[in-house]
């Protein structure tokens, strides 16, 4: 299986959790759905049909810490401008909020479509992930080839939600999976499994009537244990976001 592999480093990133308005700004700890759709858009300079792409990622940081921000918030005044005959004025607050970031961020994210290698190779928009000042350089943009495994380990990773009955490790979240910018931004929210710890395919729990699993892994991962770095897919739209499905699983 042919994937187009980019890895891209930052200083900073934050990825802000969309209900929370004023006050506080906590992140998540794995980049939403949502965000690398955004990141893919930005590469290509358009935005693509959201069917048929499939994405996995590595997504590692150095250190979390708050940073504090503030936004300005404008109300129209009745009052006038000193020697001028403008009837109203803006008055405003300044609101300080703290914000977590996520510092030296790195992502090593793996897209089903090899063709687009020359659009990442020379993006169209600047390189951010997160916020718009979070500036990103591509160290690496390759086409490689995933290999078959029975035996594979996942960390640092966003994983299918009812993988957390089988892992008994990571956290559950519920995240942005696509904004639709044809109806105003809509969003759609999905749950995953934040995975950092390493967990390998065999310690998993596995029923008796669940079949054997094959996992697509990455041959140039360090290899640990006899096994590869093992990539979960994920898609932006469809039926079968929380279904136990590893997307790269064949057989």
């Amino acid at each position: 299986m042919e994937v187009l592999k980019i890895v891209a480093e930052g200083i900073t990133t934050s990825f802000r959790y969309p209900h929370f308005m004023q006050g506080v700004q906590p992140t998540f700890e794995m980049p939403p759905p949502a965000t690398i759709y955004g990141h893919i858009c930005s590469a290509l300079g358009e935005w693509v049909v959201p069917e048929g792409i499939k994405f996995a990622y590595h997504f590692t940081y150095q250190a979390k810490f708050d940073d504090v921000e503030h936004t300005h918030v404008l109300n129209a005044s009745s009052g006038k401008l000193p020697g001028t005959k403008v009837a109203k004025v803006l008055e405003g607050a300044v609101n300080p909020f703290k914000r977590t970031i996520l510092f030296k961020p790195r992502l090593v994210l793996y897209i089903n479509k090899p063709e687009w290698e020359s659009a990442f190779r020379s993006p169209r928009y600047p390189v951010v992930l997160g916020r718009s000042q979070d500036l990103f350089t591509y160290k690496s943009v390759k086409v490689v080839k995933l290999i078959a495994s029975k035996k594979a380990y996942f960390e640092h990773t966003l994983a299918p939600y009812r993988m957390a009955m089988q892992t008994g490790r990571g956290y559950v979240v519920l995240m942005p999976r696509f904004l639709d910018y044809q109806r105003g931004r809509v969003p759609v929210f999905a749950r995953y499994l934040v995975l950092h710890q390493r967990v390998y395919s065999d310690e998993m729990i596995r029923h008796q009537s669940m079949e054997e699993q094959i996992y697509w892994v990455d041959p140039e991962s360090p290899q640990e244990k006899g096994a590869f770095l093992g990539l979960l897919f994920h898609t932006f739209v469809g039926d079968k976001n929380d279904e136990f499905d590893m997307a790269g699983v064949v057989g």
